[in-house]
């Protein structure tokens, strides 16, 4: 009586654990790749996958979808209490780097930040909501890797680059030169520069510094303007595309359900002519090879062109 009881309170009380069908995304025109997903080759060969019989692309990652489509310069206003600072990102050549500044400075994520550091003849460093040098997040939530090209170089007075803690650890946190700094080329990503503000920034390196290079007085970023954003135009374009696309499959869809067909409204196939070959419409194959045969009558033929010896008594 005791094990039926048992039994009677778990079936009572049991519940089935809920299986959450995650959605499958299906690759379009724009994010498919050229390589398969790989699923059938795992599932033929694996005992605990499940078979797969047909092969679908991979889809590429939005971001990079979106990237390709950024053609263009970002430009960002920093105003400090020394004076503004206008920086020009290179968004068409590190997108990843510069859509995380850029996307920060419109959260309002910089506003009210101080720089926490800054050493004479070398730079000043920034982007830090702790004012510690080791806090700040990316707008992914976490590190994001290194974005490096050859031609951009820690190299004049107002480069923007990224302050980082290692390879492939760039959060929130930015430097601007004071002067050059090539032996961070290749540690760094450069993102940008200064392009106005200059005597802002000469008035920043004056302030005087701790033993830590902490500015005696605060270099504080009151207010980060974004006045161009490509990536936003990059979503429009995408999404315009996308619209597009829809609309041409609508529309062939629509051809290929009113294109005539040998079959019949019933479904069943059009008899032409008795015995064998009845289901064939010879008077359109007929029309067709008639047709042909007169474009090909119309051709002209191609002149030979050619040469013949003379001798020269007539001279």
């Amino acid at each position: 009586m005791e094990t039926k009881e048992i039994l009677e309170e778990l079936n009572r009380d049991y519940k089935a654990p809920e299986i959450k069908e995650e959605e499958k995304k299906v690759a379009d025109k724009f994010n498919a790749a050229h390589y398969s997903t790989g699923a059938v080759a795992a599932g033929f060969t694996s005992t605990v996958l499940a078979p797969e019989t047909k092969h679908e692309a991979a889809i590429i990652e939005e971001d990079l979808v979106r990237y390709e489509r950024v053609k263009k310069k970002g430009y960002v206003r920093m105003v400090t209490n020394f004076g503004p600072l206008n920086l020009e990102l290179y968004c068409d050549m590190l997108p990843k780097t510069c859509e995380n500044f850029l996307k920060l400075a419109q959260r309002g994520y910089y506003d009210g930040v101080k720089f926490h550091r800054s050493i004479r003849n070398f730079m000043i460093q920034g982007g830090d909501p702790t004012g510690t040098g080791e806090g700040g997040e990316s707008i992914w939530g976490k590190p994001f890797e290194d974005e490096f090209k050859p031609n951009l170089t820690h190299t004049g007075r107002g480069v923007l680059s990224m302050a980082n803690c290692g390879p492939n650890t760039n959060r929130s946190q930015f430097f601007i030169t004071f002067r050059s700094c090539r032996h961070l080329d290749g540690k760094h990503s450069v993102f940008g520069r200064v392009v106005g503000g200059l005597d802002t920034l000469t008035s920043m390196e004056r302030v005087e510094t701790d033993n830590k290079d902490k500015p005696i007085e605060d270099i504080i970023v009151e207010k980060a303007q974004v006045f161009v954003d490509p990536y936003q135009e990059a979503d429009e374009q995408l999404m315009a595309e996308r619209l597009e696309e829809a609309k041409k499959k609508a529309a062939e869809a629509v051809t290929a359900q009113n294109k005539p067909s040998s079959q019949s409204q019933n479904g069943q196939l059009t008899v032409f002519r008795p015995g064998v070959a009845k289901y064939i419409n010879m008077e359109a194959s007929q029309q067709k090879g008639h047709s042909e045969a007169c474009q090909e009558s119309a051709v002209k033929k191609r002149k030979t062109v050619g040469y013949k010896l003379v001798n020269f008594s007539s001279w």
